[in-house]
């Protein structure tokens, strides 16, 4: 149960290395609205097992059997749900619909590549082509959508967060981040600057500037997506003031979320936790935008 591409595709790559047939659904057109995002996959095993969401839950039992046939045909196809579609007794509650590619994988090196890019923390993106049947690498430059008669689905690497904290705030920022499944790593200076890449998050909860600042440095200096630090406004106008100083310019310093998170001030470390995380997910590079 995941709607994680690269667990998705992890476990499409151990199905296909223990020999089973697999089909691969994208979510390749949205009629109204629809509560998973353009490009959203899905793997369908030969013995009938699948993984992955094209929707809220509604439909996926359905598109597993479209899969099977397709094994079974050994050819691709698409298929509609909810709104235009000729299933009348599947419903999307949302009240709109979806046309699906369903593309009997006959290579899996694609999809060996795309997992090497998102575990080395880089976007990856598939290329379909319903007229060949061909599934191809695309750049991870790429956005998500038709280029003529082929479909662009742009995946994400998991967010990583380095975390420099100490007491109680740090553990439970720790703990809600693990349960939500990201990697949290010690963030030390020498850590941010030799591991961020554009997928991490560095946050500072400290009540000191020159704790963090070797740790802020290296992270201004990475393509982290998201720099957060802890502190009053008071605080934070110390922090830009120094920083300024130091010759920063107001671009670097736009990347600061200070004081940090979505909401606040808080005053416990569940609220400073949930705060943090939520900013955090709310980068549309955290949500796979």
């Amino acid at each position: 149960m995941t709607d994680r591409p690269s667990e998705i595709f992890d476990l499409l790559h151990d199905w296909q290395s223990a020999g089973y047939r697999c089909a691969l659904v994208l979510l390749v057109e949205i009629i109204g609205g629809a509560a998973r995002a353009l490009g959203a996959p899905m793997i369908v095993r030969e013995d009938g097992l699948y993984c992955g969401f094209v929707s809220g839950g509604c439909v996926e039992a359905a598109v597993a059997r479209e899969g099977l046939e397709a094994l079974e045909d050994g050819t691709d196809r698409q298929c509609r749900f909810g709104q235009g579609s000729p299933y009348l007794d599947i419903v999307l509650p949302c009240g709109g619909g979806i046309v699906l590619a369903v593309h009997v994988l006959r290579n899996g090196a694609v999809i060996g590549r795309v997992r090497s890019a998102l575990a080395a923390g880089l976007p990856a993106a598939l290329s379909y082509s319903p007229p060949d049947q061909r599934l191809e690498l695309a750049s991870g430059e790429q956005s998500t959508g038709w280029q003529a008669d082929r479909f662009i689905a742009r995946y994400q690497p998991d967010p990583r967060l380095f975390l420099s904290a100490r007491g109680l705030e740090g553990e439970m920022l720790t703990a809600l981040a693990q349960a939500a499944g990201l990697e949290v790593i010690a963030a030390t200076a020498e850590a941010v600057r030799d591991q961020a890449g554009q997928n991490a998050a560095v946050v500072m909860l400290h009540h000191d500037l020159e704790v963090e600042e070797p740790i802020l440095r290296a992270a201004l200096a990475s393509p982290a997506f998201y720099i957060g630090c802890l502190g009053s406004r008071r605080t934070h106008d110390r922090r830009l003031h120094r920083l300024r100083a130091e010759g920063y310019p107001p671009e670097h310093l736009a990347r600061l979320h200070a004081p940090i998170g979505l909401f606040g001030p808080t005053r416990t470390a569940r609220a400073l936790a949930v705060s943090v995380l939520a900013e955090i997910l709310a980068e549309p590079t955290a949500r796979g935008a």
